[in-house]
């Protein structure tokens, strides 16, 4: 399988956030394409510490993720990776497209000088938990989100 990754343009868009929406979870979160997506995707492509990026095969976008690159104080001072809104398309899982959209984000942070990736995981995803620890990751924090 023919994997590319490239920059996310405004026509992916759609397909992103039906990507991002396709489990009841993420769904309630991220509702139906919208103006909101829009201004989102605008203030994203603005921003040179965000990435959004799209994994595509046979020209058919079939991954998405978005890089963040975050200065720090902490750890030395080194720049962090967040890592977020990472989805494969359902009828693809299981082919290794997840893996290498990771590392294809590993090293989008090494080539910017990241010391650190990090991400978050909604608690009712085991499948997605196993995922990142086989990718190396530990779940070494106790996160909290609080709605503003």
């Amino acid at each position: 399988m023919d994997l590319t990754f490239r920059d996310a343009r405004r026509d992916d868009l759609p397909r992103i956030v039906e990507l991002i929406a396709d489990d009841a979870i993420a769904a309630a979160r991220t509702g139906s394409f919208g103006e909101a997506h829009e201004r989102a995707f605008a203030a994203i492509a603005a921003d040179p510490n965000n990435e959004l990026v799209v994994a595509e095969v046979d020209g058919r976008v079939v991954g998405v993720m978005q890089l963040t690159y975050i200065p720090s104080i902490s750890r030395d001072a080194g720049t962090r990776l967040l890592v977020e809104a990472v989805r494969v398309d359902a009828a693809l899982r299981g082919a290794g497209l997840g893996t290498r959209l990771m590392e294809h984000a590993h090293d989008r942070g090494r080539a910017r000088g990241c010391t650190l990736a990090q991400l978050t995981s909604d608690k009712r995803r085991p499948d997605a938990h196993r995922f990142y620890r086989a990718l190396g990751y530990a779940q070494s924090h106790e996160g909290f989100k609080r709605a503003l």
